[in-house]
């Protein structure tokens, strides 16, 4: 199946350069657009319905409904949708739902009647599903319904690969700290990885309270107050596992001497903290641009239920 990037390098012109073309914006050349229109015709690339709809100025709006302004990951993943929404032509209208479901169903609402031409969600609220009937969505790092087509990354592989790594640097007594209900698949990883080495471990759950604000320290002081013994630690995002670095240090632990920690996400952070953060890599740009490709092409391909791309482990100095 040709994308527009195949369009691109077969006319010998830029990404850009064919959403100009296509959606009929700016001066180009005859040449040009020939050569973009050939290179379509060869490569058998059909703009959906919603990109005809954008060349027609009936639409230029995305709407993207994320459930925290708060944390880093959805900073990056806003970034990545609007690097890749604009090669095509499209703006971003962000809705911040604050992980309140009824917010998030007033902004589905608003989307809807601005008739965006698609909705990508990354919040976890199942109750919406009904209201996005017979509406272009795509979940990002999320799974709501096998109605509503979801990209994600591979979480249980990643939690199995932090295990693993832990393992092979020598931990014996294990932990992980969950976030949330999207670590789910990473838990599952991890723990069968564990039980499969027969090595001691145990999942600690965050509350709501403290997800939602971001604030693990009293979790984390607790778990090396009952559990001295830990010395290996998988953290379900960069941002756990650089709360976990700080309150090491505050307890006198050195890491990576003492207890070695792996976050998941790969976020700037996880480089700018010290030590710098072992972590998986999520493919935020692969992701997002998956995302809009689903939207851009909406009547053009049999659209799959889950779309799960790998993950790898990025070592740096906590482990």
């Amino acid at each position: 199946m040709a994308t527009i990037k195949d369009v691109a390098l077969k006319a010998g012109v830029t990404v850009t350069t064919v959403s100009r073309v296509m959606n009929n914006r700016g001066y180009l050349s005859e040449k040009t657009k020939e050569k973009v229109h050939q290179a379509m015709e060869a490569l058998d690339y059909h703009p959906s319905e919603v990109a005809r709809s954008l060349a027609q100025k009936q639409t230029t709006l995305l709407g993207v409904i994320v459930p925290s302004l708060l944390h880093p990951y959805y900073n990056e993943v806003i970034n990545a949708l609007e690097n890749h929404a604009s090669l095509l032509g499209l703006k971003l209208l962000v809705c911040n739902a604050q992980r309140n479901a009824q917010k998030e169903a007033e902004y589905i609402d608003m989307l809807k009647a601005n008739k965006v031409a698609g909705i990508i969600l990354c919040t976890q609220s199942r109750n919406s599903v009904r209201s996005l009937i017979n509406l272009p969505v795509v979940t990002l790092e999320r799974s709501i319904s096998p109605s509503v087509p979801a990209v994600l990354c591979d979480n249980e592989m990643g939690g199995r690969i932090a295990a693993e790594h832990l393992l092979s640097r020598g931990c014996k007594n294990l932990v992980m700290i969950q976030g949330g209900r999207s670590s789910e698949e990473r838990v599952q990883g991890f723990t069968r990885t564990c039980e499969e080495d027969s090595v001691s471990f145990h999942v600690v759950h965050a509350s709501k309270r403290q997800f939602h604000q971001l604030d693990y320290a009293d979790l984390i002081n607790t778990l090396f107050t009952d559990s001295p013994a830990i010395d290996g630690v998988f953290a379900s995002s960069d941002v756990i596992a650089a709360q976990v670095i700080q309150i090491c240090h505050k307890r006198g632990l050195c890491v990576p001497e003492d207890v070695k920690v792996i976050g998941f996400d790969d976020v700037d952070l996880a480089r700018l903290l010290s030590p710098a953060l072992s972590t998986i890599h999520q493919p935020i740009e692969e992701l997002c641009a998956h995302a809009i490709q689903t939207i851009v092409r909406w009547e053009d391909t049999e659209k799959q239920s889950r779309t799960i791309l790998p993950v790898h482990l990025v070592q740096r100095s906590s482990t």
